[in-house]
């Protein structure tokens, strides 16, 4: 790490659960961002921001004026552009030692499970089940950590998963796919600008202290957040034993859930 670098991410490394080896850690990074809207936008910005070494930032749409309330890694004079590429721009700006690989395409199949296996952890930012479950599935095959957030009018969510961990419940666990759950659109139903923002953040956090091996992740735990009261509520689940996507995965793995896990090599 040169000077400048100790200088840039200097207020990480004072902080001792941190430190030098944990922003070196950070430097050494592969992140994955499903989804360049409003909750990839302040988690894209954080995560480059930190010095997160690589970070793919996929999405298919490109920026519109609507977006712009809430998705602050676009800007006016990229309205019409792929949202990847506009974001790679914002990111290179904030920091230019970042590689950022923009994907301009929706994430699907192989495509899908190679980013995830090559990745130290993912962020789920998207705005549907069917890319969400599909993201679950290729995390838990390639053992990937999942960071996964979701903002609608004034209620927003954040949980972990982390297949790593034998005792770690996946997406899957908690939202089984198949079964009939509402699926508002912003679009149609509106979204509080800063409660993705919240949630956003909230996602970069949890990278990071995965990233580092710091702290307690959201394991077993869903974070509620009622955006008009500002009052969090926590639900706490489990793992089933039984889940069709992450049960047979889990009884091959060994680590517990309480011991941390550095980055995959």
């Amino acid at each position: 790490m040169n000077d400048e670098q100790l200088l840039r991410y200097s207020r990480h490394i004072l902080l001792d659960p941190i430190g030098i080896e944990g922003q070196a850690r950070i430097a050494g990074a592969r992140a994955l961002i499903v989804g360049a809207g409003g909750l990839g936008s302040p988690a894209a910005l954080y995560l480059a921001s930190a010095g997160v070494g690589k970070i793919t930032l996929a999405d298919g749409d490109a920026v519109d004026l609507t977006n712009l309330q809430r998705q602050i890694l676009h800007a006016q004079d990229r309205i019409g552009q792929a949202k990847a590429l506009s974001g790679q721009a914002a990111l290179k700006n904030i920091n230019p030692e970042v590689d950022v690989v923009p994907v301009t395409e929706r994430l699907a199949g192989e495509q899908l499970a190679a980013l995830v296996a090559e990745a130290d952890v993912v962020l789920d930012c998207c705005d549907n089940f069917d890319t969400r479950h599909a993201i679950n599935r290729a995390c838990v095959q390639h053992r990937a950590p999942l960071v996964s957030g979701a903002a609608v009018r004034f209620a927003g969510q954040i949980s972990v998963f982390d297949s790593r961990r034998r005792d770690s419940p996946c997406y899957h666990c908690l939202f089984p796919e198949g079964e009939k759950t509402e699926e508002p659109r912003c679009a149609v139903t509106g979204v509080f600008a800063p409660l993705t923002g919240i949630i956003g953040a909230m996602q970069a956090a949890e990278a990071l202290k995965l990233v580092c091996g710091v702290g307690e992740p959201l394991l077993g735990r869903l974070l509620l957040l009622d955006g008009l009261t500002m009052e969090w509520r926590c639900v706490r689940f489990a793992r089933n034993p039984r889940c069709a996507v992450c049960a047979d995965h889990a009884a091959e793995t060994s680590l517990p859930l309480e011991e941390g896990v550095a980055p995959r090599a």
